[in-house]
């Protein structure tokens, strides 16, 4: 079958941008200290929030016109959105011009809600899974999250796997002085579980503006802490933002994520979308593009292409996080889609 027509995106640094992120909720059944506050936080309304047609419009219009073959559904927590399968069953009957395949539709979720629904949104065609599980000890998890649910999300976990979600990576935001004593436990667990364990650095995305660089956990600790329990050897490194890592006795792989101390800025190919519908071409961008009010004003596919477009062209070549010239964003994790 001969590929139908469109224009890649390309970016002013030369970048091919085809991920799109796509928040569908600020709301969240947790409270993790690295995302949200505690109490507080003001929440959209929920005429703010684009709904399912428009989110399916926005993406279609990322898919077939400048070939992305790549969508992650997130939050707050994506989970607490109603009839979630139904948009996954939406989004997954996208079909990339380049390949004649559906997109590769996954989601980010803290697992809390996965008995539920897991089967549900493996059948609507939602492809991989990320599940939040930034401790395995249920003192520090509720530190964490605030929530004491870490039995609930053991469950998602192992009803995702249960339904045939056969390569669950777990999500590990890694806080000096409260989990990176846990580091190798994570890799055990990984290893005997199938999983892959993704290690990210603490960001400073938090809402209470607590980050500093002093709890930030370096990726080359992380990974040198594990290699000396279980050797590792490096994987070639794509846009993806981990690098992966694969056990030399064949168990399996690790992943870090090193958004601080080794920014993956130059091979960056992710945009994302807010769940009020403002776009932004990076997770630190203090700009941001609205499209929902494009959307809602009657604009065409033509218009918010040429939006979209001109969007990208503003895309940064990096966020300078360390750098005196860092200016943090106005919105926390949760605002803008993790």
């Amino acid at each position: 079958m001969t590929p139908k027509s469109f224009v890649p995106l390309i970016d002013p640094f030369d970048r091919r941008v085809r991920d799109l992120r796509i928040s569908i909720t600020d709301r969240c059944n947790f409270r993790c200290t690295y995302c949200m506050p505690e109490e507080g936080l003001k929440w959209l309304d929920r005429a703010e929030i684009l709904s399912f047609e428009e989110i399916t419009r926005l993406a279609r219009i990322f898919v077939e016109n400048f070939d992305f073959d790549g969508i992650r559904l997130t939050g707050g927590e994506p989970t607490v959105r109603a009839d979630l399968p139904l948009l996954v069953e939406k989004l997954s009957g996208l079909i990339v011009p380049s390949t004649d395949k559906p997109v590769d539709l996954a989601m980010t979720t803290n697992g809390s809600a996965l008995r539920l629904i897991a089967k549900d949104l493996k059948e609507a065609g939602l492809t991989r899974l990320n599940i939040s599980l930034d401790s395995l000890d249920p003192q520090i998890f509720h530190q964490m999250t605030r929530r004491n649910h870490l039995d609930k999300v053991m469950d998602g976990i192992n009803a995702a796997r249960e339904v045939g979600f056969h390569h669950v990576k777990l999500n590990i935001v890694m806080i000096r002085g409260t989990n990176d004593h846990e580091i190798v436990d994570f890799a055990t667990f990984g290893r005997e579980n199938g999983m892959q364990p993704r290690f990210i650095e603490f960001m400073p995305l938090d809402a209470d503006g607590a980050w500093t660089m002093e709890k930030v956990v370096p990726a080359d600790e992380i990974v040198e802490r594990i290699n000396d329990v279980y050797p590792l050897e490096p994987i070639l490194h794509g846009p993806e933002p981990a690098q992966r890592f694969a056990y030399k006795d064949g168990m399996g792989e690790v992943g870090v994520i090193p958004s601080v101390t080794k920014p993956f800025c130059g091979n960056c190919d992710r945009v994302r979308l807010t769940a009020e519908g403002k776009f932004m071409t990076c997770l630190f961008a203090i700009d941001d593009f609205d499209l929902r009010k494009t959307l809602r004003s009657g604009g065409s596919d033509r218009d918010l292409i040429r939006q979209i477009q001109a969007a990208v062209g503003t895309k940064w070549a990096g966020h300078s996080i360390g750098n005196v010239n860092f200016i943090r964003p106005p919105r926390s994790m949760s605002q803008i889609g993790g």
